[in-house]
């Protein structure tokens, strides 16, 4: 078990069906369209960041829910980027032309009533070798939900989907349903990750990943783009994290505008990661964060490998 899996506290081990599935299921569409959320709610347990902002995710993300009956390895990928401005942007693209070709079903996730130019494109990436499932997300903001089947039927005649499953990701709706969808589509197997993991991912890994998100959520439109997170250290001191983190701007001004006035914007960005990571951690937290001028990292393939990006 990796230092980011949390126990799921059983009293007796779990008894695998005779027909047990399990399989590896990507997630893709147009940024912003609530993949993040929804992978959350598949997995019941907060990995991937959210935020209204798109392009929130940047990595490929591993989310894992075992039942008796079936193993889900839901692949989370960031947004298809229909506008090149950077290796950063180029790099994101690649992790989800690469997740499409190592997976087992494919979930092609599209907003509810909404289907343009930006998601025919990444249809045009889909698979035809491999289960397709069209997830109308969102449906929640819907009034008149006889307008889904229309709205599906429509999507359809660009692509033969092999289901089609309404959800609200923000409201945990028809979450159980998409995942009985789902392992019709698994090949019969036994287990890919141990029963109780909830993902791929490092505790370090999901540290940034926390603080990045309230530098979403805390800044403004523009600032969130031209930062990334680094951590510097991360070590237990018994039961206690310590945690050094360094949040990357591609400008001067850019310290200012995450300082605020008085360094309140920035304690606020810290509490709010802190308490986070000690509720995903089931821990206590200590954390340190800096912040530090790097011009040009996402144009920079070196540094963007370092930084852990594909």
């Amino acid at each position: 078990m990796t230092e980011a899996q949390t126990p799921v506290e059983t009293t007796e081990p779990l008894v695998l069906s005779e027909d047990f599935r399990s399989g590896y299921i990507a997630i893709v569409g147009r940024p912003n369209v609530g993949k993040s959320t929804l992978l959350n709610h598949l997995i019941g347990q907060k990995i991937s960041i959210t935020s209204r902002k798109a392009q929130t995710t940047r990595h490929r993300i591993h989310g894992i829910y075992t039942d008796a009956d079936a193993q889900y390895v839901f692949v989370d990928t960031p947004g298809f980027q229909t506008q090149y401005k950077n290796e950063l942007n180029r790099s994101m693209n690649r992790v989800v032309t690469s997740s499409l070709r190592d997976v087992h079903v494919v979930l092609y996730v599209l907003e509810a009533m909404r289907y343009d130019e930006r998601d025919q494109e990444v249809l045009k990436l889909l698979p035809d070798n491999r289960p397709v499932l069209l997830v109308i997300n969102k449906i929640d903001e819907v009034a008149d939900k006889g307008q889904l089947f229309s709205f599906a039927e429509r999507v359809s005649q660009d692509f033969k989907f092999a289901d089609v499953v309404p959800v609200s990701a923000k409201l945990g709706k028809k979450i159980p349903e998409l995942r009985d969808t789902l392992r019709h589509f698994l090949p019969e197997g036994g287990l890919i990750y141990d029963a109780d993991d909830i993902t791929d991912r490092s505790e370090k890994f999901l540290a940034s990943e926390i603080l990045r998100e309230k530098v979403f959520r805390f800044t403004g439109d523009e600032l969130p783009y031209s930062t990334s997170v680094v951590i510097e250290q991360f070590k237990m001191d018994k039961k206690l994290r310590r945690i050094s983190a360094a949040i990357l701007v591609d400008k001067e001004v850019h310290k200012a505008m995450l300082l605020g006035k008085k360094g309140e914007k920035m304690k606020e960005i810290a509490t709010q990661a802190r308490l986070d990571m000690e509720k995903l951690f089931d821990g206590k937290v200590f954390l340190e964060v800096f912040i530090k001028l790097r011009s040009g990292w996402a144009d920079d393939a070196r540094t963007l490998r370092s930084l852990g990006y594909e």
